[in-house]
């Protein structure tokens, strides 16, 4: 039975929102230091090219100017420090990988003094061939990229702690598991093709990239940064920036998605500048510079052989190449969920051969995005197990109700390590999505439309995402009581648009019994803040209400302790609410927690959390698209979505989070979203919110969403992260409602008019 909660359940005010619509709010411009400069930097225009020479003397005799760096005269101390992982791309480097690559940087008094410094940087290039593919980058004969990494190809191994090799040692790149010889010989189908999704996603968080770098003594940085998870920020730069000790905080953040994780290349640019400079230096990116030169999303190319036994998937062979642009950041990792959420979604399947890579190309860097791995994955994955379906007429929901992961289902994750799928059963949830979109009256049979109006012919598709790392990393939290009747969460959780701060003092709140309004936390910052990742996966919904959720029953017990002593009762008999201990048969006689905490004094609760990856979340997306078989043109008719979050903890966040599955790199990848690269220059043709297509609020189609609450004894509330996932079944949703509308498979990313035509055999 669902618990009748005081906050948990119900909406809230969002703490920050009455400051955020009112102008008052502080994001990282808004925020300056003493002495302060501002860096720009000049980027390559080639997409591969060798600096010959480079000439910063007249840059540097600029007014205003208070330095100028490059790979000449980088301190020594700064050239140790190295991007990516495993570390290979130094912050400075004669060899220039992308339209981009940093060539140069110049801090001065003003960004325009800088900017105007930096065209007076004199550079000659020697052009090499460049490569914008795996399957050209990892040919024989292609360029090497970086000397000590043979064939282009990414070395698996990340070296951070939370993410090892596996058990005994294992690489997880390979699926390889049954006989899938003798398997494809038992299935009633099997399909073999091709599928990408490799359109350079940029989810284009409002607020663009920012930094401010401090050195406060020796050895000690403080990284100020429009990064959704600060803690995550420091550990990526403590790894990367030896002896370095690093304090990271961030502000409200003007939205991530994902993007805004580690902004470790601005980081080391600024610092190194910093350093010299002995001043403290910001750095804040340009819409163009955000769309043309910041991280996107992973490119994918996946070759598939599939087969299906008695509505299961039965038989899986193939190879995953995956695009990480000129520098990998931690795509071994993304590699690895991709791999856990293939098995989510063929949870039934027991022969296996799946191979998965990493290769570079002459790209902008990928980095995380929302989806981290699945979405690309999975995206291009759906749509070739989509053929294998049709061609046996599986109805797609009944088929992904008895394939998608269960209780009990085992799967490898992507530490390496096998797990066991607890409490999940999302079948009702599909069902009652099914019946809110009222699929079965729609989906008229595989490549039949749904109506057809002259020219314009309706088709209706769904996919259907699960991802395991809402459970993912250790977390831990304080909450501290204070005599005076109020409490303060201590954890290092951002604001990044989740409502995640919210979240932590309505678990606080909640379990202490105490008014919302007196519940604070504390800045986003490491120094004065315990361990906790950052938010990342949605594990926030799960990890950060365990780690405040264990504190605060903590300092609860300790808490009715004393106010049992000072009442002279057993603990049994005494509780707390609104910041008095009282007598549970005599409520009347309250006691505020003063005398018992003690003037001058204060308690506080530790909780901790153990990372977990054996409870999947869910979301199903269904799309109804009109295609205009005469123009190309596609229009997003309907969407209606379906998950089980066990239970909610505000609805209207929840909500807002369904309808976040269209934008941001999300479902609209599948239609309109993706950035364009002229391949004669390398040089990507989408540089601003014009050209970088982009769903209007008035283009916001109709819909629709289903939530159960099935109250899986997972979290102190039974409830599960969503809100990453949301969009991650969208684009292979699309992909076969188009192919429904139009007769005929259709697997194009985005489906642009021209792309449409070209399927219709009218271009």
């Amino acid at each position: 039975m669902k618990p009748d909660y005081r906050y948990v359940g119900k909406n809230t005010p969002r703490r920050e929102a009455r400051d955020i619509v009112t102008g008052r709010a502080t994001f990282l411009d808004d925020y300056n230091l003493p002495r302060q400069l501002y860096t720009k930097m000049l980027k390559s225009p080639h997409p591969h090219a060798n600096i010959v020479s480079i000439d910063i003397s007249e840059a540097q005799k600029v007014d205003g100017v208070k330095a100028v760096l490059c790979l000449e005269n980088l301190p020594e101390e700064c050239k140790e420090w190295s991007l990516g992982f495993p570390y290979h791309k130094p912050i400075f480097d004669r060899r220039l990988r992308y339209v981009g690559d940093p060539v140069a940087t110049v801090a001065a008094e003003t960004p325009e003094i800088a900017e105007e410094a930096l065209k007076l940087i004199k550079v000659e290039y020697e052009i090499l061939k460049p490569y914008y593919t795996p399957m050209e980058s990892s040919q024989p004969d292609a360029i090497q990229f970086y000397d000590h990494i043979p064939g282009n190809k990414v070395p698996y191994g990340i070296g951070l702690p939370g993410f090892p090799l596996g058990e005994h040692g294992v690489e997880f790149k390979h699926i390889d598991k049954g006989d899938v010889e003798s398997a494809f010989e038992e299935c009633d189908a099997v399909v073999e093709g091709t599928a990408s999704y490799s359109a350079s996603h940029a989810p284009l968080a409002p607020e663009t990239p920012a930094v401010l770098a401090q050195w406060t003594e020796p050895g000690n940085l403080y990284i100020r940064a429009s990064s959704q998870s600060p803690n995550l920020l420091r550990i990526q730069l403590s790894t990367k920036m030896p002896d370095v000790i690093v304090r990271s905080e961030s502000f409200n953040v003007g939205g991530s998605y994902g993007n805004k994780n580690h902004i470790t290349c601005m980081c080391m640019h600024a610092s190194a500048l910093a350093l010299v400079t002995n001043r403290p230096v910001k750095f804040i990116y340009t819409k163009s510079e955000q769309l043309l030169a910041y991280e996107t999303r992973l490119g994918s190319h996946m070759t598939l052989k599939v087969g299906i036994k008695d509505g299961l998937v039965h038989a899986m062979q193939g190879n995953w190449m995956i695009d990480t642009g000129s520098c990998n950041d931690i795509g071994q990792a993304q590699m690895g969920v991709g791999l856990g959420e293939m098995q989510l979604v063929c949870a039934k399947c027991k022969n296996w051969d799946f191979k998965a890579d990493i290769y570079y190309t002459n790209k902008e860097p990928a980095g995380v995005v929302r989806g981290f791995g699945g979405q690309e994955l999975k995206s291009a994955l759906m749509p070739i197990i989509s053929q294998c379906a049709a061609k046996l007429d599986l109805d797609p929901v009944e088929f992904y109700k008895n394939n998608f992961v269960k209780e009990g289902d085992p799967y490898t994750w992507r530490d390496g390590t096998n797990w066991v799928c607890k409490y999940a059963d999302y079948r009702p949830a599909m069902t009652q999505a099914a019946q809110k979109f009222e699929w079965a009256d729609k989906f008229k049979g595989w490549y039949k439309p749904t109506s057809v109006n002259g020219s314009k012919v309706r088709g209706v598709g769904v996919g259907l995402h699960g991802n395991c790392d809402v459970g993912e990393d250790c977390s831990e939290a304080y909450v501290r009581l204070e005599p005076y009747g109020y409490a303060v969460v201590h954890c290092t959780v951002a604001e990044a648009g989740q409502g995640q701060r919210n979240q932590a003092i309505k678990a606080a709140a909640e379990i202490l019994n105490m008014p919302f309004e007196k519940v604070r936390i504390t800045d986003a910052d490491n120094l004065v803040n315990p361990h906790e990742f950052g938010l990342v996966g949605s594990r926030g919904t799960i990890v950060v209400s365990t780690a405040v959720g264990e504190a605060a029953k903590k300092v609860k017990q300790e808490l009715l302790e004393k106010g049992a002593a000072f009442l002279h009762c057993p603990v049994e008999a005494v509780d707390t609410e609104d910041g008095f201990i009282y007598l549970k048969d005599k409520p009347e006689v309250r006691v505020p927690w003063m005398p018992i905490i003690g003037f001058g004094h204060t308690m506080t609760g530790v909780g901790k959390y153990e990372e977990q990856f054996a409870i999947p979340n869910f979301c199903m997306l269904f799309v109804e698209v009109e295609v205009d078989t005469d123009t190309g043109e596609t229009t997003l008719i309907n969407v209606t979505g379906g998950t089980d979050v066990g239970q909610m903890l505000d609805p209207a966040t929840l909500e807002l989070q369904f309808q976040g599955c269209i934008g941001s790199a999300a479902l609209d990848t599948g239609l309109i979203d993706g950035h364009v690269l002229d391949t004669t220059q390398g040089r990507l043709m989408t540089a601003n919110m014009i050209d970088y297509k982009w769903r209007l609020f008035n283009e916001f189609p109709e819909f629709n969403s289903v939530i159960l609450e099935s109250q899986y004894d997972i979290s102190p509330f039974k409830a599960i992260g969503f809100g990453e996932i949301s969009g991650a079944p969208g684009p292979s949703a699309v992909s076969m409602a188009i192919s429904n509308a139009i007769g005929k498979d259709f697997i194009e990313y985005p489906a642009t008019p021209a792309a449409i035509l070209k399927a219709l055999g009218k271009a």
